[in-house]
């Protein structure tokens, strides 16, 4: 599993966690999420890829 980082605020998205909060169980994938799936800090979208940066 990987983790995905905002490079506007710094939230992680972890792909082992998900973001249950928001509809995206444990086990979700970076590419299993929409296209419109948003930062859950500052709402940055997943389609601006130039703003995401996976951590390995």
């Amino acid at each position: 599993m990987s983790q995905y980082v905002c490079l506007e605020c710094g939230w992680i998205y972890d792909e082992a966690v998900g973001d249950p909060d928001r509809g995206y169980s444990a086990g979700t994938k970076w590419e299993d999420l929409p296209d419109n799936f948003k930062c859950a800090e500052c709402e940055t979208t997943k389609r601006d890829a130039h703003m995401w940066q996976k951590i390995d």
